[in-house]
């Protein structure tokens, strides 16, 4: 079976294009490795890219994808943990500034959780991974006579922050955020908007950013 065409085309384009422009800056990350101030555990949907979502260029953002942007609790059990594994790259190696778990709406893993989709495998390796939202699930009550798309989206959003509280089991993490060293976030993408939200962590909100409207600390590039 031939390598996907519309990956090879799309390499064309890069190569021809952005490789271009940034081939200077690619050279310098081989170099020198990479050195991101912000990881970003977003979801493994394919219309939510981090790094298109943010504009990010090469090297910018420490990027970890699974189903629902889900990050469980630590468990130092010996067992293969991949999005442990990676926090714990970004913030002991990398020693990232900033942590942001970015949740979006229609997610299918949520609306599995929610529906109690019959598994797609004998492993049911989904729904055990997404078994990870039921402290989420339990603060915001039973769905009721909630239409599932309104108890969905309001899932999605109370998952963001159990898995925000996740991050503060892990006890060297936990120690760098309670210093100032590291700071964590919260964020909401609309597939269908484009809009953007943010976790106001006072009052539980999420509130819309504004584009043009924020500046950046982080130094590009």
């Amino acid at each position: 079976m031939s390598f996907p065409q519309r990956l090879i085309e799309g390499y064309s384009a890069f190569a021809g294009g952005r490789l271009q422009v940034e081939q200077s800056r690619y050279k310098e990350l081989a170099e020198r490795g990479q050195s991101p101030h912000i990881m970003v555990v977003g979801c493994c949907d394919s219309r939510v890219s981090p790094e298109v979502i943010f504009d990010a260029g090469p090297g910018e953002l420490f990027v970890v994808r699974n189903v629902a942007n889900l990050i469980p609790p630590y468990e130092p059990d010996g067992r293969a943990h991949g999005v442990s594994a990676a926090l714990e790259f970004a913030v002991g190696a990398l020693r990232v500034k900033d942590i942001v778990v970015l949740g979006h709406a229609r997610c299918g893993g949520v609306l599995a959780f929610a529906s109690d989709h019959v598994p797609l495998s004998a492993g049911d390796f989904i729904g055990s991974w997404m078994s990870l939202m039921a402290p989420a699930a339990e603060k915001l009550g039973p769905r009721g006579d909630m239409p599932v798309a309104d108890y969905v989206a309001k899932l999605e959003r109370a998952s963001i922050v159990n898995s925000l509280d996740n991050l503060m089991t892990f006890p060297h993490i936990a120690k760098l955020i309670e210093k100032g060293k590291i700071a964590t976030h919260g964020a909401y993408f609309g597939v269908a908007t484009g809009e953007l939200t943010v976790l106001d962590k006072a009052t539980g909100e999420f509130r819309q950013i504004a584009p043009g409207k924020v500046a950046f600390n982080a130094p590009r590039f």
